[in-house]
């Protein structure tokens, strides 16, 4: 009798679970609802579903429909949004030692920047993302310059040209001689069309992923100034709370495979990108070995900065850069 009653209680139990409400969040992310990065993004979280059998849902705003790329680390923070993707760079200043991830350090792919970001996260733990659930970091492949109507050949030919850049890749233009603006890529196209910019810095896959090969001229394809931008994945910390250890788990180690699908990804749309650009008539310049070494040169005061800055505030810079080059040896 008594292992009959064990049994129609479990059974209740199991029954009443399999009706629960699932636990409804919120994904904001900038990227358009085209771009792969999106389509990653929107793909991570129907697998979310269903792998904790449809107890975690979640609603997905891509397009910057729910916060802007700029205000996506605090929407999480503050609930706007439970779980967001954005860059660290548009929050110039917020991320001291991550940005120091997207140095010009000589990035060959995006599978090897994502994970380095990632490894770095895990070694160094940053007190300035503590306000947050990391799900993951990805990364671009070389960030390199792109530039409308002017060809660049050498270091003088970037002097005072006005180039759009956030974060990092702003210190790197200004090294070469240029002005950075910054603004988010959602505005770079209308700037780089109606002539606001001379050029930009990002990655080869932006020529086909937001079109940049339309309204730009020239790729500067150089390693000597290839830096990356690090995208987090992050949730609220209340949200991340509200979830079953059970389903945390399994949200970890997915985190996990997504984050080398992101890396694997942006690869795979620089080939495409650099396609893109030349099917358009537009003109790749490879720098000189000589003017090469020059461009390298004008790097090492951008990481000498970084690492002082990081000094001045007890933050371990050096070691962060150290730890990136070992790994990109």
């Amino acid at each position: 009798m008594m292992a009959r009653i064990v049994f129609l209680l479990l059974a209740v139990s199991a029954a009443a679970s399999a009706w629960a409400e699932p636990i409804r969040l919120t994904y904001s992310n900038f990227f358009p609802p085209t771009h792969v990065q999106s389509k990653l993004a929107e793909e991570w979280c129907q697998e979310v579903a269903r792998r904790t059998g449809g107890a975690v849902v979640i609603d997905y705003y891509p397009g910057g429909t729910l916060t802007k790329p700029q205000n996506a680390y605090d929407g999480v923070v503050e609930g706007i949004s439970d779980i967001a993707m954005s860059a660290f760079a548009y929050t110039k200043g917020r991320f001291p030692l991550l940005s120091g991830l997207d140095l010009p350090l000589g990035y060959p792919t995006g599978a090897l920047a994502t994970r380095v970001a990632n490894e770095a996260l895990a070694r160094f733990a940053p007190k300035e993302v503590n306000d947050v659930h990391v799900l993951y970091l990805h990364a671009h492949g070389p960030g390199i310059l792109h530039t409308v109507a002017k060809p660049v050949t050498r270091l003088e030919d970037v002097s005072g040209l006005k180039i759009r850049a956030t974060g990092s890749s702003a210190a790197v233009v200004a090294a070469l001689g240029a002005s950075p603006v910054a603004m988010p890529m959602n505005d770079a196209y209308q700037a780089l069309q109606k002539r606001v910019v001379d050029g930009s810095m990002y990655p080869v896959e932006t020529n086909k992923g937001w079109k940049m090969a339309e309204v730009v001229d020239f790729m500067i394809d150089t390693r000597a100034t290839a830096y990356t931008t690090v995208f987090f994945v992050a949730m609220n910390k209340a949200a991340w709370d509200r979830i079953p250890v059970e389903h945390q788990r399994t949200i970890t180690a997915l985190c996990q495979e997504w984050a080398a699908k992101h890396g694997a990804a942006w690869d795979e749309s620089d080939r495409e990108g650099r396609k893109f650009f030349l099917e358009k008539g537009k003109k790749i310049i490879t720098l000189s070995a000589e003017e090469e070494g020059r461009w390298r040169a004008a790097m090492e005061p951008v990481l000498a900065q970084y690492i002082e800055a990081c000094q001045k505030a007890g933050l371990d810079g050096a070691g962060l850069v150290s730890f990136v080059q070992e790994r990109l040896r």
